[in-house]
């Protein structure tokens, strides 16, 4: 009886003790699930609403928080999102590279970690400066933090925008506003209607009213008349050949079978009938010194003055470096000029420079990686079949400010945007979708075709519209024969970004706005 007496209040108390422990890590959980969702409308576009729903769970969580706490809450936040929009670089490092597991597991957490410490700065400022405000003001101060911490994202150390929740609505009704702020301007608004569903909490109307003209524009959207955000015109067509060479990583640079993936692309170039032929980043492996002027002169054979080709290789030497470049065969290059040539401006972190610190990282891994040179950011078009082709490597087209650049003059200005990708390093895995749908978005801010020819997936035709129109089966080897429909005129974001050099207008406005919220709650 006394050993009964005893025992009771100590599992009453441990009881408690778990309840604690549980209602103390339930913000905690709840955010990290909050921020893993975001990641989901990015692989199926159908589900655009988790996104703001997403966003409002973690101003929720916030409303009752400590500024310290709301920094923790947003660091959770983003780092379940990052992680999960990222997961695939284990692939890389650890089949590819060679880099033991665990270590390409915390290379991935520890990545995931530093990009979210933007997003818990902004938490932090919000809950200190702006969350006192009315429910209108509060909500335009956590939309402009939000924008600022994705563009910091995008921009520090070279940036790494990937999976910004602007991305989430390309098949969403907010998609109409990418050819007047672009993809960091569309997660402003879906900060912002995050934001209102969780503050506007003392009128059901109030809470409901983001979803209400959401619908509302999601269903009208389809009967607006077509002039309606048109910006530009047609610049006549162009028949295209993309080129999916379906090279696995592990043979790709093995000196015993690039002989014969050279074969099989030089019998696909030859049998290839557009007007405009593209094959994947670094399809042709090997330098143009190393593949010697006979195998250069049979890749150039098939094309002249009214026909066009763009090729991946690599260019350079041991003296003035080397370039992740496209080579231009054909098109309105001049005979005896040099051929048209593209170097990529944006390199990958690791995988085409190595950051200062990092060499011990990087000679862990069994990759051909080392230091490129970059090329300019405003580079000259491919000029073919009376289009002018922009191209751009791998995850370039990520970079939509920078793409915008080459808009400044109007009459020189791409027609058409060609990217040129090998996402194989990353396996069969959502990268190919996320890509997909930031080169789709980059058509919808620019009003411009994209042309993707991949070495795995995705290669398709993406209209001025963001629509995909044709695409080939990922991982399997072909090519995709289309016809692409050329587009003349500025959207006001190409205007506005090429003539500001960048996303400076945005990001100015954003910062005055935190100035006028942070004096209405003083």
């Amino acid at each position: 009886m006394a050993r009964e007496t005893i025992r009771e209040p100590i599992r009453v108390t441990n009881r408690a003790t778990l309840r604690g422990a549980l209602h103390s890590m339930g913000p905690t959980l709840a955010a990290t699930l909050a921020g893993a969702c975001l990641t989901l409308p990015l692989l199926h576009t159908a589900w655009w609403p988790l996104a703001p729903l997403a966003v409002a769970t973690l101003v929720a969580l916030l409303q009752r928080s400590t500024p310290g706490h709301a920094a923790w809450l947003g660091w959770v936040f983003g780092s379940a999102w990052m992680v999960a929009c990222t997961w695939w670089l284990f692939i890389s490092m650890h089949r590819y590279g060679g880099l033991p597991a665990p270590l390409a597991g915390a290379a991935v957490l520890a990545l995931g970690a530093a990009l979210a410490g933007w997003l818990a700065l902004a938490c932090w400022a919000w809950t200190h400066w702006a969350r006192s405000n009315s429910p209108a003001w509060a909500t335009l101060g956590f939309a402009a933090l939000w924008l600022l911490a994705e563009w910091a994202r995008g921009r520090v150390f070279t940036g790494f925008p990937w999976g910004a929740s602007g991305y989430t609505q390309v098949d969403g009704p907010l998609r109409a506003l990418a050819p007047w702020v672009g993809v960091y301007g569309m997660g402003a608004v879906v900060a912002a209607v995050g934001a209102w569903t969780a503050l506007w909490h003392q009128s059901l109307v109030w809470r409901l009213a983001p979803a209400v003209v959401l619908l509302s524009v999601a269903v009208l959207t389809p009967w607006a008349p077509s002039s309606w955000g048109a910006f530009t015109t047609s610049s006549g067509s162009v028949s295209v050949s993309l080129i999916q060479t379906n090279v696995s990583q592990e043979e790709k640079f093995d000196v015993q079978r690039v002989p014969l993936h050279l074969r099989d692309l030089l019998e696909a170039v030859q049998s290839a009938r557009g007007q405009l032929v593209v094959a994947p980043e670094t399809a042709i492996p090997l330098l143009p010194a190393d593949l010697g002027d006979a195998g250069l002169a049979a890749f150039a054979a098939p094309f002249n003055a009214q026909r066009g080709a763009l090729l991946g290789l690599p260019l350079g030497d041991y003296h003035r470096g080397y370039t992740n470049s496209v080579y231009g065969f054909g098109g309105s290059t001049p005979a005896g000029a040099t051929p048209y040539r593209y170097d990529k401006h944006h390199l990958v972190p690791f995988g085409e420079f190595i950051p200062p610190g990092f060499r011990w990282f990087v000679d862990m891994m069994n990759m051909p990686l080392g230091d490129f040179a970059r090329g300019p950011v405003v580079a000259p078009s491919f000029n073919v079949a009376g289009q002018r082709v922009a191209p751009n490597i791998c995850y370039e087209d990520v970079f939509g400010e920078e793409l915008a650049l080459r808009f400044a003059k109007p009459d020189e200005a791409p027609t058409v945007l060609a990217n040129v990708s090998n996402i194989g390093w990353f396996g069969n895995t959502m990268a190919i979708d996320h890509h997909l749908h930031m080169s789709r978005l980059r058509s919808l801010e620019l009003q411009r075709p994209m042309i993707r020819a991949t070495n795995t997936g995705a290669t398709v035709v993406i209209d001025h519209q963001g629509q995909v129109l044709a695409a080939l089966p990922r991982w399997q080897r072909g090519v995709l024969e289309s016809t692409v429909e050329g587009r003349e005129g500025l959207t006001p974001f190409a205007r506005w970004v090429s003539a500001a050099g960048g996303l400076w207008p945005l990001v100015l406005g954003a910062l005055l706005t935190l100035v006028w919220v942070s004096r209405r709650s003083r």
